[in-house]
């Protein structure tokens, strides 16, 4: 099947989205590689959804 990743909760934010006619965006992270078995600390986890929301909060600021 060549699935890449696993994600859940963005699906329906699209479906809301679609079905309301309005622009949606996800931003995600990397927690697991579903392959090798490969985790990130909880403070690899912690670091990243810190640039995660710089990045969100830059990118809404630029849209402004």
């Amino acid at each position: 099947m060549n699935i890449l990743a696993v994600e859940m909760e963005s699906s329906e934010l699209y479906a809301i989205a679609a079905e309301k006619r309005v622009k949606a965006l996800a931003i995600l992270t990397v927690s697991d590689h579903i392959i090798t078995g490969e985790e990130t600390t909880s403070e690899e986890r912690q670091s990243s959804f810190n640039e995660m929301i710089e990045l969100a909060l830059e990118t809404v600021y630029q849209g402004c």
